[in-house]
Protein backbone atom coordinates (compact mmCIF):
# COMPACT_ATOMS: atom_id res chain seq x y z
CA UNK A 1 0.00 0.00 0.00
CA UNK A 2 2.76 2.48 0.84
CA UNK A 3 4.49 1.65 -2.47
CA UNK A 4 1.24 2.44 -4.34
CA UNK A 5 0.94 5.72 -2.44
CA UNK A 6 4.51 6.69 -3.34
CA UNK A 7 3.88 6.03 -7.02
CA UNK A 8 0.61 7.96 -6.86
CA UNK A 9 2.32 10.87 -5.13
CA UNK A 10 4.91 10.99 -7.89
CA UNK A 11 2.20 11.00 -10.57
CA UNK A 12 0.30 13.81 -8.85
CA UNK A 13 3.05 16.36 -9.16
CA UNK A 14 3.95 15.18 -12.65
CA UNK A 15 0.53 15.16 -14.32
CA UNK A 16 -1.02 18.42 -13.09
CA UNK A 17 0.11 20.87 -15.82
CA UNK A 18 1.61 24.25 -15.11
CA UNK A 19 0.39 25.56 -18.51
CA UNK A 20 3.29 27.97 -18.72
CA UNK A 21 2.57 29.90 -15.54
CA UNK A 22 1.97 29.53 -11.84
CA UNK A 23 -1.37 31.30 -11.86
CA UNK A 24 -2.03 33.60 -8.87
CA UNK A 25 -5.75 34.06 -8.23
CA UNK A 26 -6.58 37.32 -6.48
CA UNK A 27 -8.40 35.39 -3.75
CA UNK A 28 -5.17 33.80 -2.47
CA UNK A 29 -3.37 35.52 0.40
CA UNK A 30 0.37 35.50 -0.09
CA UNK A 31 2.68 36.05 2.85
CA UNK A 32 3.72 39.62 2.15
CA UNK A 33 3.03 43.16 3.35
CA UNK A 34 -0.50 43.09 1.93
CA UNK A 35 -1.52 39.97 3.83
CA UNK A 36 -4.19 40.90 6.41
CA UNK A 37 -3.57 37.81 8.54
CA UNK A 38 0.18 37.19 8.82
CA UNK A 39 3.63 38.73 8.31
CA UNK A 40 6.71 37.17 6.72
CA UNK A 41 9.91 37.35 8.78
CA UNK A 42 12.22 35.21 6.63
CA UNK A 43 12.31 32.33 4.17
CA UNK A 44 15.59 30.45 3.91
CA UNK A 45 17.35 27.22 2.97
CA UNK A 46 18.28 25.09 5.99
CA UNK A 47 20.11 22.25 4.28
CA UNK A 48 21.25 21.38 0.77
CA UNK A 49 23.08 18.23 -0.30
CA UNK A 50 24.75 18.74 -3.71
CA UNK A 51 23.06 16.65 -6.40
CA UNK A 52 21.08 14.85 -3.71
CA UNK A 53 17.37 14.94 -2.97
CA UNK A 54 15.90 15.85 0.45
CA UNK A 55 12.32 15.16 1.53
CA UNK A 56 9.61 15.00 4.21
CA UNK A 57 10.84 16.94 7.26
CA UNK A 58 9.43 17.28 10.77
CA UNK A 59 10.42 19.84 13.40
CA UNK A 60 10.20 19.87 17.19
CA UNK A 61 11.20 22.36 19.90
CA UNK A 62 12.86 20.95 23.01
CA UNK A 63 12.42 22.16 26.58
CA UNK A 64 15.79 23.90 26.23
CA UNK A 65 14.40 25.73 23.16
CA UNK A 66 16.63 23.88 20.71
CA UNK A 67 15.00 23.28 17.33
CA UNK A 68 15.45 19.81 15.84
CA UNK A 69 14.53 18.87 12.27
CA UNK A 70 14.58 15.33 10.88
CA UNK A 71 14.30 14.50 7.20
CA UNK A 72 15.13 11.85 4.59
CA UNK A 73 18.41 12.81 2.96
CA UNK A 74 21.19 11.55 0.68
CA UNK A 75 18.62 10.52 -1.93
CA UNK A 76 18.78 10.17 -5.72
CA UNK A 77 15.14 11.18 -6.11
CA UNK A 78 11.61 10.98 -4.72
CA UNK A 79 11.84 7.18 -4.93
CA UNK A 80 15.24 5.51 -4.58
CA UNK A 81 17.06 2.87 -2.47
CA UNK A 82 19.36 5.24 -0.59
CA UNK A 83 17.25 7.40 1.73
CA UNK A 84 18.51 7.82 5.30
CA UNK A 85 17.08 9.56 8.38
CA UNK A 86 19.08 12.67 9.25
CA UNK A 87 18.79 15.44 11.84
CA UNK A 88 19.94 19.05 12.03
CA UNK A 89 19.88 21.37 15.06
CA UNK A 90 19.52 25.06 15.83
CA UNK A 91 20.17 26.75 19.17
CA UNK A 92 19.31 30.27 17.99
CA UNK A 93 15.65 30.00 16.89
CA UNK A 94 16.49 28.83 13.40
CA UNK A 95 19.05 31.47 12.45
CA UNK A 96 21.85 28.91 12.04
CA UNK A 97 21.88 25.13 11.71
CA UNK A 98 24.29 22.28 12.33
CA UNK A 99 25.51 19.90 9.67
CA UNK A 100 23.35 16.75 9.31
CA UNK A 101 23.80 13.77 11.62
CA UNK A 102 22.56 10.34 10.52
CA UNK A 103 20.09 8.49 12.76
CA UNK A 104 18.97 5.64 10.48
CA UNK A 105 20.68 4.04 7.51
CA UNK A 106 18.90 0.71 7.05
CA UNK A 107 19.45 -1.46 3.94
CA UNK A 108 16.11 -0.17 2.56
CA UNK A 109 14.79 3.32 1.76
CA UNK A 110 14.23 5.25 5.02
CA UNK A 111 11.37 7.73 4.56
CA UNK A 112 8.99 10.19 6.27
CA UNK A 113 10.63 10.80 9.65
CA UNK A 114 8.81 12.37 12.57
CA UNK A 115 10.29 13.63 15.84
CA UNK A 116 9.16 14.76 19.29
CA UNK A 117 10.69 15.32 22.70
CA UNK A 118 8.64 13.72 25.49
CA UNK A 119 8.05 15.29 28.88
CA UNK A 120 10.82 13.04 30.23
CA UNK A 121 13.30 14.52 27.74
CA UNK A 122 13.37 11.47 25.47
CA UNK A 123 13.71 12.05 21.74
CA UNK A 124 11.44 9.79 19.70
CA UNK A 125 11.96 9.47 15.95
CA UNK A 126 9.52 7.64 13.68
CA UNK A 127 9.86 6.57 10.04
CA UNK A 128 9.04 3.79 7.61
CA UNK A 129 11.13 1.76 5.18
CA UNK A 130 10.19 1.15 1.57
CA UNK A 131 10.90 -1.11 -1.42
CA UNK A 132 9.10 1.20 -3.88
CA UNK A 133 12.35 1.41 -5.88
CA UNK A 134 12.21 -2.35 -6.54
CA UNK A 135 10.61 -2.32 -10.02
CA UNK A 136 11.89 -3.35 -13.49
CA UNK A 137 11.23 0.13 -14.86
CA UNK A 138 13.30 1.76 -12.12
CA UNK A 139 16.16 -0.67 -12.72
CA UNK A 140 16.05 0.05 -16.44
CA UNK A 141 16.52 3.75 -15.72
CA UNK A 142 18.93 3.21 -12.80
CA UNK A 143 21.00 0.03 -13.30
CA UNK A 144 23.03 0.91 -10.21
CA UNK A 145 19.86 0.44 -8.16
CA UNK A 146 19.64 -3.14 -9.38
CA UNK A 147 23.18 -3.80 -8.23
CA UNK A 148 22.18 -2.47 -4.82
CA UNK A 149 18.99 -4.56 -4.74
CA UNK A 150 20.86 -7.75 -5.64
CA UNK A 151 22.70 -7.44 -2.33
CA UNK A 152 19.43 -7.47 -0.37
CA UNK A 153 18.44 -10.97 0.70
CA UNK A 154 14.81 -11.90 1.34
CA UNK A 155 15.72 -12.17 5.02
CA UNK A 156 17.05 -8.60 5.01
CA UNK A 157 13.91 -7.30 3.31
CA UNK A 158 11.70 -9.13 5.78
CA UNK A 159 13.74 -7.88 8.72
CA UNK A 160 13.69 -4.20 7.78
CA UNK A 161 10.48 -3.55 5.82
CA UNK A 162 7.93 -1.82 8.04
CA UNK A 163 7.08 1.09 10.34
CA UNK A 164 9.48 2.07 13.11
CA UNK A 165 10.23 4.29 16.10
CA UNK A 166 13.54 4.83 17.86
CA UNK A 167 14.35 6.49 21.22
CA UNK A 168 17.26 8.52 22.53
CA UNK A 169 17.62 9.47 26.21
CA UNK A 170 20.81 11.53 25.76
CA UNK A 171 19.71 14.18 23.30
CA UNK A 172 20.43 12.11 20.20
CA UNK A 173 24.02 11.11 20.99
CA UNK A 174 22.99 7.45 21.00
CA UNK A 175 19.81 5.67 19.93
CA UNK A 176 18.03 2.55 21.17
CA UNK A 177 17.31 -0.32 18.79
CA UNK A 178 14.36 0.38 16.45
CA UNK A 179 10.92 -0.75 17.62
CA UNK A 180 8.39 -1.90 15.04
CA UNK A 181 5.02 -0.14 14.86
CA UNK A 182 1.68 -1.15 13.39
CA UNK A 183 0.94 2.31 11.97
CA UNK A 184 2.95 5.04 10.32
CA UNK A 185 2.43 8.72 9.47
CA UNK A 186 4.91 11.35 8.24
CA UNK A 187 5.08 13.49 11.38
CA UNK A 188 4.88 10.68 13.90
CA UNK A 189 3.34 10.45 17.40
CA UNK A 190 2.23 13.23 19.74
CA UNK A 191 2.27 13.48 23.54
CA UNK A 192 -0.95 14.11 25.47
CA UNK A 193 -1.51 16.00 28.70
CA UNK A 194 -1.91 12.67 30.53
CA UNK A 195 1.68 11.83 29.42
CA UNK A 196 0.60 9.10 27.01
CA UNK A 197 2.13 9.04 23.54
CA UNK A 198 -0.46 8.68 20.78
CA UNK A 199 0.28 7.66 17.20
CA UNK A 200 -2.46 8.07 14.59
CA UNK A 201 -1.36 6.46 11.33
CA UNK A 202 -2.14 3.97 8.60
CA UNK A 203 -1.17 0.32 8.55
CA UNK A 204 -2.28 -3.27 8.14
CA UNK A 205 -4.72 -4.15 10.93
CA UNK A 206 -6.36 -7.60 10.97
CA UNK A 207 -5.12 -8.10 7.43
CA UNK A 208 -6.67 -4.90 6.11
CA UNK A 209 -5.29 -1.41 5.43
CA UNK A 210 -6.89 0.96 7.97
CA UNK A 211 -6.37 4.10 10.03
CA UNK A 212 -5.19 2.93 13.44
CA UNK A 213 -4.28 4.55 16.75
CA UNK A 214 -1.44 3.23 18.92
CA UNK A 215 -0.56 4.43 22.41
CA UNK A 216 2.49 4.16 24.63
CA UNK A 217 2.28 4.49 28.40
CA UNK A 218 6.02 4.04 29.01
CA UNK A 219 7.67 6.87 27.08
CA UNK A 220 7.71 5.05 23.74
CA UNK A 221 9.30 1.80 24.91
CA UNK A 222 6.28 -0.27 23.87
CA UNK A 223 3.05 0.35 22.01
CA UNK A 224 -0.51 -0.98 21.90
CA UNK A 225 -3.24 -0.56 19.28
CA UNK A 226 -6.24 1.03 21.03
CA UNK A 227 -8.64 2.01 18.22
CA UNK A 228 -9.33 2.50 14.54
CA UNK A 229 -11.08 5.36 12.78
CA UNK A 230 -14.24 4.49 10.83
CA UNK A 231 -15.05 5.92 7.42
CA UNK A 232 -18.40 6.77 5.81
CA UNK A 233 -19.89 4.97 2.84
CA UNK A 234 -18.49 6.11 -0.49
CA UNK A 235 -14.93 6.48 0.80
CA UNK A 236 -12.23 3.81 0.61
CA UNK A 237 -9.41 3.33 3.11
CA UNK A 238 -7.12 2.95 0.09
CA UNK A 239 -7.56 6.67 -0.61
CA UNK A 240 -6.72 7.77 2.95
CA UNK A 241 -3.14 8.36 4.04
CA UNK A 242 -0.73 10.30 6.26
CA UNK A 243 -2.82 11.55 9.22
CA UNK A 244 -1.68 13.87 11.98
CA UNK A 245 -3.39 14.63 15.29
CA UNK A 246 -3.42 17.40 17.89
CA UNK A 247 -4.83 17.60 21.41
CA UNK A 248 -7.25 20.53 21.58
CA UNK A 249 -7.91 20.18 25.32
CA UNK A 250 -7.28 17.34 27.79
CA UNK A 251 -8.65 14.19 26.16
CA UNK A 252 -10.12 16.00 23.15
CA UNK A 253 -8.32 15.29 19.87
CA UNK A 254 -8.60 16.32 16.24
CA UNK A 255 -6.94 14.49 13.35
CA UNK A 256 -6.68 15.49 9.70
CA UNK A 257 -6.04 12.88 7.02
CA UNK A 258 -4.78 13.10 3.45
CA UNK A 259 -7.48 12.10 0.95
CA UNK A 260 -6.59 11.00 -2.59
CA UNK A 261 -9.63 9.86 -4.61
CA UNK A 262 -9.31 9.28 -8.36
CA UNK A 263 -10.75 12.75 -8.96
CA UNK A 264 -7.86 14.90 -7.74
CA UNK A 265 -10.11 17.96 -7.64
CA UNK A 266 -11.62 16.35 -4.53
CA UNK A 267 -8.38 16.08 -2.53
CA UNK A 268 -9.95 17.79 0.47
CA UNK A 269 -8.55 16.59 3.78
CA UNK A 270 -10.77 14.43 5.98
CA UNK A 271 -11.21 15.00 9.72
CA UNK A 272 -12.13 12.96 12.78
CA UNK A 273 -12.44 13.85 16.47
CA UNK A 274 -12.07 11.98 19.76
CA UNK A 275 -13.39 13.12 23.14
CA UNK A 276 -11.92 10.25 25.19
CA UNK A 277 -8.19 10.46 24.54
CA UNK A 278 -8.20 8.45 21.32
CA UNK A 279 -10.21 5.41 22.44
CA UNK A 280 -13.09 6.21 20.08
CA UNK A 281 -13.37 8.52 17.07
CA UNK A 282 -16.09 10.18 15.03
CA UNK A 283 -16.70 9.00 11.48
CA UNK A 284 -14.58 10.91 8.98
CA UNK A 285 -15.99 14.06 7.43
CA UNK A 286 -14.62 16.36 4.77
CA UNK A 287 -12.96 19.73 5.37
CA UNK A 288 -12.60 22.69 2.95
CA UNK A 289 -8.80 22.24 2.93
CA UNK A 290 -7.38 21.03 -0.42
CA UNK A 291 -3.84 19.70 0.01
CA UNK A 292 -1.73 17.18 1.87
CA UNK A 293 -0.42 15.91 4.14
CA UNK A 294 -1.39 17.80 7.31
CA UNK A 295 0.62 18.87 10.31
CA UNK A 296 -1.40 20.26 13.23
CA UNK A 297 -0.23 22.57 16.00
CA UNK A 298 -2.14 24.18 18.88
CA UNK A 299 -0.99 27.78 19.22
CA UNK A 300 -0.57 29.66 22.49
CA UNK A 301 -3.84 31.54 21.89
CA UNK A 302 -5.73 28.24 21.53
CA UNK A 303 -6.14 28.36 17.75
CA UNK A 304 -5.29 25.31 15.64
CA UNK A 305 -2.75 25.71 12.87
CA UNK A 306 -2.75 23.31 9.90
CA UNK A 307 0.08 23.39 7.36
CA UNK A 308 0.17 21.34 4.17
CA UNK A 309 1.46 21.26 0.60
CA UNK A 310 -0.57 22.04 -2.52
CA UNK A 311 0.54 20.15 -5.62
CA UNK A 312 -1.41 22.12 -8.21
CA UNK A 313 -1.05 25.74 -9.31
CA UNK A 314 -0.29 27.75 -7.26
CA UNK A 315 2.27 25.09 -6.16
CA UNK A 316 2.95 26.05 -2.58
CA UNK A 317 3.14 25.43 1.14
CA UNK A 318 -0.03 26.71 2.83
CA UNK A 319 -1.63 27.47 6.19
CA UNK A 320 -5.21 27.27 7.41
CA UNK A 321 -6.40 28.29 10.88
CA UNK A 322 -9.23 27.15 13.12
CA UNK A 323 -10.31 29.42 15.96
CA UNK A 324 -12.87 26.98 17.40
CA UNK A 325 -10.90 23.79 18.02
CA UNK A 326 -11.33 22.35 14.54
CA UNK A 327 -15.09 22.82 14.24
CA UNK A 328 -14.53 25.17 11.30
CA UNK A 329 -11.50 26.11 9.19
CA UNK A 330 -10.91 29.66 7.91
CA UNK A 331 -10.25 28.69 4.30
CA UNK A 332 -11.19 32.21 3.16
CA UNK A 333 -7.99 33.40 4.82
CA UNK A 334 -5.77 30.53 3.68
CA UNK A 335 -2.14 31.69 3.59
CA UNK A 336 0.56 30.81 1.06
CA UNK A 337 3.86 30.53 2.92
CA UNK A 338 6.10 29.70 -0.02
CA UNK A 339 5.67 29.07 -3.76
CA UNK A 340 7.46 26.41 -5.80
CA UNK A 341 8.08 25.82 -9.49
CA UNK A 342 6.42 22.39 -9.50
CA UNK A 343 4.54 19.96 -7.30
CA UNK A 344 7.54 18.18 -5.81
CA UNK A 345 7.13 19.89 -2.45
CA UNK A 346 5.43 19.87 0.88
CA UNK A 347 5.23 17.91 4.13
CA UNK A 348 5.48 21.14 6.15
CA UNK A 349 5.59 21.07 9.95
CA UNK A 350 5.58 23.94 12.45
CA UNK A 351 6.62 24.99 15.94
CA UNK A 352 5.77 28.19 17.81
CA UNK A 353 8.73 30.04 19.27
CA UNK A 354 8.84 31.83 22.63
CA UNK A 355 8.06 35.20 21.04
CA UNK A 356 4.89 33.77 19.49
CA UNK A 357 6.24 33.64 15.94
CA UNK A 358 6.00 30.41 13.94
CA UNK A 359 8.79 28.44 12.26
CA UNK A 360 7.60 26.12 9.47
CA UNK A 361 9.90 23.65 7.69
CA UNK A 362 9.23 21.87 4.38
CA UNK A 363 10.98 20.54 1.31
CA UNK A 364 10.95 21.96 -2.21
CA UNK A 365 13.24 23.17 -5.00
CA UNK A 366 15.24 26.31 -4.30
CA UNK A 367 16.57 26.81 -7.85
CA UNK A 368 15.29 25.26 -11.10
CA UNK A 369 18.57 23.49 -11.84
CA UNK A 370 18.72 21.79 -8.45
CA UNK A 371 17.11 18.88 -6.64
CA UNK A 372 14.92 19.49 -3.63
CA UNK A 373 16.31 20.83 -0.37
CA UNK A 374 15.19 21.57 3.18
CA UNK A 375 13.66 25.03 3.58
CA UNK A 376 11.81 27.04 6.23
CA UNK A 377 9.61 30.09 6.57
CA UNK A 378 9.67 32.13 9.79
CA UNK A 379 6.46 34.13 10.13
CA UNK A 380 3.93 35.49 12.59
CA UNK A 381 0.24 36.17 12.83
CA UNK A 382 -0.91 39.78 12.99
Amino acid sequence: MKNLLLLFSWLVFQVIPLNGQNAKPDSLKFLNDKNPVAVLIETKVLCKQPNRYIGWPTITKTKSNELLVVFSGNRDSHVCPYGITQIIRSKDNGKSWSTPETINNTPLDDRDPGILETIKGTLLVSWFTSLAFDTPNNYKQHPEWLRHAEKLSNETKQQWLGNWTRRSTDGGKTWDNPAKQIVSAPHGPIELTDKRLLYVGTGMIDGKYKIGVEESRNDGKSWKLISTINIPEGISYENLHEPHAVEVSPGKLVTLIRYNPKDISQNFMQQSESSDGGKTWSILHSTPIWGYPPHLLKLKNGWLLAVYGVRRPVYSERVCLSKDGGKTWDIENEIILSENINGDLGYPASVQLLDGSIFTVYYQIDKPSEKTCLMATHWKLK
